[in-house]
């Protein structure tokens, strides 16, 4: 069988450039201000981009063959999406906001997300005993003195 000609081989490199490429939006963005940032794609939850993949509620695109906007930290992307039973395709540009989130704009909408902040380790974490990898402690007796 010949792999160019089965499609295989594209079908293999596309997907495994979506996986490693980190684009210039890539994060996690909150809908509302009380929207779950560790949910994504449910009602309630956050919307992701990461490797050329947009998660929404409900639904995920490929952000396809991005074109820079000028003088703006901005892209238009083709969408190809699937959710919710359907598959479709639009147009839709992104561009980072000035807090450091997103605005998404498809035909007639625009959206502002706020960014997610990073996570951080929790109280209960820190009481379980969540430690560094490896940590220097002084040999016994030679603590300064506090």
């Amino acid at each position: 069988m010949n792999i160019l000609k089965s499609g295989a081989f594209t079908a293999f490199g596309v997907t495994f450039a979506h996986a490693v490429a980190a684009g210039p939006f890539d994060g996690v963005y909150r809908q509302s201000a009380e929207a779950d940032c560790t949910a994504i794609g449910v009602e309630g939850g956050a919307l992701k981009i990461e490797g050329g993949v947009f998660t929404g509620v409900d639904n995920s695109c490929r952000m396809e063959r991005p074109v820079s906007i000028v003088d703006m930290d901005a892209k238009i992307y083709d969408m190809v999406c699937t959710g919710e039973g359907s598959d479709w395709q639009a147009r839709a540009i992104v561009m980072r906001a000035a807090d450091g989130g997103i605005v998404m704009m498809w035909d007639g909408y625009a959206f502002k997300y706020e960014a997610c902040p990073a996570a951080v380790p929790d109280e209960e974490d820190e009481e379980a005993g969540a430690k560094p990898a490896f940590a220097i402690e002084p040999p016994e007796g030679d603590a300064p003195d506090g």
